[in-house]
């Protein structure tokens, strides 16, 4: 069992910047391929990024590429999102995500869900 919690969510303005956090209950933290995935309200989920167990690979959304990037510290257990050049079209509750099997783009394949962060880019 893996629990999740996110952290770092706030308010900005745009161009600006935020890190996110997730921080895993899991004692096997690096077994699990991780993702950050969104959702504004009325709109379905998003995918954001992912980065493999060992952290060698990480992919991206084409909307965040070159302005988000993703990491991992395993020894701490907890999964990072560096989230730069901030836009208005970025505000969403933001949830990071744990896969059993591998850094899918479908938030379907992941088996544990944090509750998710606010980021709020204002114009």
């Amino acid at each position: 069992q893996v629990q999740l919690v996110e952290s770092g969510g706030g308010l900005v303005q745009a161009g600006g910047s935020l890190r996110l956090s997730c921080a895993a209950s899991g004692r096997t933290f690096n077994s699990y391929h991780m993702g950050w995935f969104r959702q504004a309200p009325g709109k379905e989920r998003e995918f954001v990024t992912a980065i493999t167990g060992s952290g060698r690979n990480s992919y991206y959304a084409d909307s965040v590429k070159g302005r988000f990037t993703i990491s991992r510290d395993n020894a701490k257990n907890t999964v990072y999102l560096q989230m730069n050049s901030l836009k208005p079209e970025d505000t969403a509750v933001y949830y990071c995500a744990a896969s059993r099997n591998h850094p899918s783009t479908q938030y379907r394949q992941y088996d544990y869900w944090g509750q998710g962060t606010q980021v709020t880019v204002s114009s």
